[in-house]
């Protein structure tokens, strides 16, 4: 079953606001035709890769863009 792209946006923000180590506020999820792009500002590199993970574990996702960048808060 094709999961829309609306609903892979709607799956993977949450999960990234439930996650402690992902400051899920400041990243913003973008979907089209299944490929996930995270954008927006994190703490650390260990931030970011968390968040790339939660992304790819979500149904429906054929891959995921990182454009997060770190920086000192």
């Amino acid at each position: 079953v094709d999961v829309t792209d609306a609903a892979i946006t709607s799956a993977v923000k949450p999960n990234l606001l439930a996650d402690t180590r992902v400051g899920g506020v400041k990243i913003d999820v973008d979907t089209n035709d299944g490929v996930v792009t995270l954008t927006g500002d994190v703490a650390s590199k260990a931030e970011a890769n968390e968040a790339v993970r939660l992304a790819r574990g979500t149904e429906g996702v054929r891959s995921v863009t990182n454009k997060l960048r770190v920086t000192t808060r």
